[in-house]
């Protein structure tokens, strides 16, 4: 048996593994196959693993809902830093993922007595190469239009590491289907992205406020993404609609999030992601060395009664900052 945490940042669905409580041997075939498994079981988006390092504290290992690996998650490393600071008792830290070892600590809370985290999402990386991403013999795409892409919207490509295409957006545009058909595009065979790609559509609500929906890749639609969260904001700074060091609110079919995009040395640096770590249920688990799993336990923590009242409270600023936007 294996205690495991199911949790949720911002409404991303995660179950949390802790891999030093499995008591066998992990590889790879097998944390796909529980990921497939325990995710159609539990609705949720994804599994965390988490191990031990070298570099930090612990590492942090994303299973999309279909089985493929994710390189980072700031949904999900938000859950994770909860897991690990309540683990070993300390506050702030440093977590490895696949390609950067990224800070993590505990704040004061961003709505009631929500549990809330900031982690930082980084590298920023806006060579197409790095996505990736091949156009025209383009290095670089940064609020740019694609007529083959859409008519009337600009789009700007940049990598944290996962790739991500951002675009502005009216309500009558994130409302329709041109999302949706835009992304699943990018994600069957293309001629431009060979790996996939995240797509979100951005609504400026007010100064220094933001909706973003995103089409995840390995998800489809999804409540939030924490990396298209923090890619987003950075797009509003390099478009001059906010400014780096300064905390932006970014609404989302989830609830809401807050993001800090810094510079150092005239260059985009990191980005700050700050939102919940949201525990619903502790579970208790059987996973098989044949890639099957059981559960044996779900006990609900009741922590999400607080944060659907935050989600209210979001839902109903968008009825009035946005007339018109409908809500997955």
């Amino acid at each position: 048996m294996v205690s495991a945490i199911q949790s949720h940042g911002s409404k991303n669905h995660f179950i949390i593994i802790d891999e030093n409580d499995a008591g066998i041997d992990i590889h790879d075939h097998l944390r796909k196959q529980w990921a497939l498994s325990l995710c159609l079981k539990t609705q949720t988006d994804g599994i965390l693993y988490i191990s031990d390092s070298e570099k930090a504290q612990a590492k942090m290992r994303v299973f999309n809902s279909d089985g493929s690996e994710a390189s980072m998650c700031g949904n999900g490393l938000r859950c994770a830093a909860r897991y690990i600071a309540e683990r070993d008792q300390i506050q702030s830290f440093k977590v490895e993922t696949m390609k950067a070892v990224l800070q993590v600590e505990q704040v004061d809370e961003l709505y009631g007595n929500i549990p809330t985290y900031s982690v930082e999402i980084s590298p920023i990386l806006f060579n197409l190469d790095d996505l990736p991403l091949s156009l025209n013999e383009k290095s670089k795409l940064v609020l740019e239009p694609v007529s083959d892409w859409d008519k009337d919207l600009t789009f700007t490509a940049l990598a944290v590491p996962n790739p991500h295409i951002i675009t502005n957006a009216t309500v009558d545009q994130i409302n329709s289907d041109s999302q949706e058909k835009l992304a699943s595009s990018f994600n069957k065979n293309n001629p431009w992205f060979s790996d996939g790609v995240n797509v979100s559509y951005v609504v400026e609500l007010s100064d220094g406020e933001f909706f973003v929906r995103t089409y995840e890749r390995g998800v489809g639609f999804t409540n939030a993404c924490g990396t298209a969260m923090s890619s987003s904001s950075l797009v509003q700074v390099i478009a001059g609609k906010w400014r780096a060091g300064e905390p932006l609110n970014i609404f989302n079919d989830g609830g809401r999030v807050k993001c800090v995009v810094h510079k150092k040395n005239d260059e985009f640096d990191h980005i700050d992601l700050i939102g919940n770590a949201t525990f619903t249920h502790r579970l208790t688990l059987q996973l098989k060395e044949d890639g099957e799993t059981l559960i044996e336990e779900s006990v609900q923590t009741g922590e999400d009664k607080i944060y659907e009242q935050m989600s209210a409270a979001a839902k109903d600023y968008l009825n009035n900052a946005a007339p018109g936007l409908k809500l997955r």
